[in-house]
């Protein structure tokens, strides 16, 4: 029989969906080392205090899912939205490349401008629409630059029982109203962040660490409205859900169109088995209402 390696690995972002995701299977690993770092612990606008930290704590892989995900408002505050999806990874990338520790750095479907009209490649042209898609290709680059040993996972729609997303807001507003507006004219794919995290597992524990960027969603294409009535019929709420065009619904930052991904990079390399959003989605919801939302 071969040994079973353990692992020390860091995860920032800590609060957010993927990092909770992560903190919720980490029991099943339990042979592995986690470390779930938050701002006060780990400030990843502090060089100084993370050198110290990592100093302390040498790794074997570090997960950086902290970000700025306002969409909205990184229109406005442009600098903030930048300094925390750039230039903090940016720098971690440097401190972890003098340690030979890979990076795991999770960026977005927004680094694309929605003009495609079928499933995009990791190596797709990049054109974000908004302040926040460029913030995160930025830091992709700063990245992928200073350190050789990282895994940019780009990802889309992310919903889970933690933390503010599509389908707890949906949830709440079917509560709320009798008819709701959806936009449909926005295709992609939704991610369940429990799924993320158990393929983020799988390639840690690979013993295959492949630099460079990989897509991951779950499988199937969609709109946010069809999306919003297969959160009604699960969920059986009596809301009318009726379809809008994203121009009658205007908001501060562009959407891309289309940002469907194609997945075969990751599928193919660690020979992940990726869920379709539907079913993902039911497990989702059961776990909501079990938690009373």
């Amino acid at each position: 029989m071969s040994e079973v390696k353990s692992y020390r690995i860091a995860v920032t972002g800590s609060n957010g969906q993927l990092g909770k995701e992560l903190a919720r299977i980490a029991g099943r690993y339990a042979g592995n080392q986690f470390y779930f770092l938050s701002r006060e612990t780990f400030p990843l606008e502090d060089p100084e205090k993370m050198k110290a930290w990592l100093d302390l704590h040498p790794l074997d892989f570090f997960i950086n899912s902290a970000a700025y995900t306002a969409v909205d408002k990184a229109e406005s505050e442009i600098e903030k939205a930048f300094r925390v999806n750039a230039v903090a990874p940016g720098l971690l990338a440097t401190l972890l490349a003098e340690r030979k520790t890979p990076l795991i750095h999770i960026s977005t479907d927004y680094v694309f401008d929605g003009n495609s009209s079928s499933p995009l490649l990791e190596n797709a042209g990049t054109n974000p629409v908004n302040q926040y898609g460029a913030s995160k290709l930025e830091g992709e680059r700063l990245v992928l630059k200073n350190n050789p040993f990282s895994q940019v996972i780009r990802t889309s729609w992310l919903f889970s029982s933690y933390g503010n997303n599509f389908v707890k807001t949906m949830m709440r507003l079917m509560k709320e109203k009798e008819t709701i507006q959806v936009v449909q004219d926005q295709k992609g794919s939704p991610t369940y962040a429990g799924d993320l995290a158990e393929a983020i597992m799988k390639m840690l524990l690979s013993d295959r660490f492949i630099p460079g960027i990989y897509h991951y969603s779950n499988e199937g294409e969609t709109d946010w409205f069809t999306f919003a009535l297969e959160i009604k019929k699960l969920t059986g709420s009596p809301c009318l859900v009726l379809p809008i065009p994203a121009s009658a619904y205007p908001t501060p930052a562009r959407r891309p169109a289309y940002s469907l991904m194609d997945k075969s990079k990751i599928k193919k390399d660690y020979g992940l088995i990726i869920p379709d959003w539907k079913a993902s989605l039911a497990v989702c919801i059961e776990l909501l209402k079990k938690q009373g939302v």
